[in-house]
Parts: structure tokens; sequence; C-alpha cells
């Protein structure tokens, strides 16, 4: 019952992170033409396109792909409930689904950065993901930069970022305790 709850987590989780990342290159604005990019689109169309006939997007913001990623969430609950024979109650997997689908997106920023600063170490900067990773952080560092500019050619943006996410994480499981086991 545990290998199969941790494949149907795992499968969810991951495509959950895909929608997340439709949504954020959306909103940052990020090249379309990217590979990433498109990988990240060719994806999810198949689900967000016959969701966008229903549900139009609202200026910038693309309501179909929000409402996809709480969909997967709910689904995940729903087919985990199942398998544990509990008892299914749909408020609750909601308020988990909203919750869920924020945490993951403060985890796969979290990485995003890990990512980025290890690539910085070693990358000559000329690859594809790379400049995606930069055009879906940098809204978050930039103000960062502000208060603390880089010094002696240390840039702690990075740093100073990934504490502020463990700092809310760490104060949401605090004291909404179901939120540490999302």
């Amino acid at each position: 019952m545990n290998a199969l709850s941790f494949l149907i987590s795992t499968v969810f989780d991951l495509y959950l992170m895909i929608v997340i990342l439709r949504i954020w290159l959306q909103l940052a604005k990020a090249d379309f033409y990217n590979p990433f990019s498109q990988f990240i689109v060719k994806a999810t169309h198949p689900i967000v396109a016959p969701l966008r006939r229903v549900l139009p997007s609202i200026g910038g913001f693309d309501t179909a792909s929000v409402l996809l990623a709480l969909m997967v969430v709910v689904a995940k609950f729903v087919i985990l409930s199942l398998i544990a024979g509990a008892a299914i109650d749909i408020l609750t997997i909601l308020l988990v689904a909203v919750v869920s689908v924020f945490k993951e997106a403060g985890v796969l920023l979290f990485w995003m950065l890990i990512i980025r600063a290890i690539l910085s170490w070693v990358s000559q900067g000329h690859n594809p993901i790379e400049m995606v990773m930069g055009q879906l952080t940098e809204p978050f560092l930039s103000p960062i930069r502000r208060i603390l500019p880089p010094m002696g050619g240390l840039d702690l943006s990075l740093l100073v970022m990934m504490i502020i996410l463990n700092f809310v994480n760490i104060l949401l499981a605090q004291y909404v305790p179901f939120w540490a086991n999302v």
C-alpha cells in the first residue's frame, strides 16, 4: 500500500509541478520559444485547451491552468483516500488542494534557486533551461538585490530567498499542522 501511495503521489506531484510551471511561465512572460517552455506547454496543452473553452483567462491570469492545478491535487487526494479506505471530505480536500498548490510552488521555487546556483558555478550562461530559470526567479531576487547588493563578487540574494522560503514554510507548518504532511 505504501509503495502504491508513493507512486501515485510522485506522479501527481510531478504533473502538478509542470502545471505550476506553466502558470509561472505565463506570469513571468518567459520566452515561449525556449525548448523548456515548449515542453511545459505541450505537456499541459491537451487538458488546458478544453478548459480554456469553458473558463477563459482573466487579464494575464490563466484561470484554466490554475483550475487544472487544483484538479490535479484534488484527484491525488481522492485517489489516496480511496486507497486508504478513508472518508472523502470534499471541503477538506479543496482546502488542502489550495494549500498544496501554494506549497508546491514554494518547493519548486526553492529547487529552481538551488539548480540556478549550481548552474552559475559550472555553466557558461548559454543554456536554454538556465535562461528560463533566470526569467522565472529574477522577479523574486531583484528586490533582495536592491536591498543587499552583491558584495565582493558574491550574490547573496539566492541565499536570502532560500532562507525566506524555509522560514515561511516552517511558520505556516507550525500554525496549520497538515501543511507539513501535504
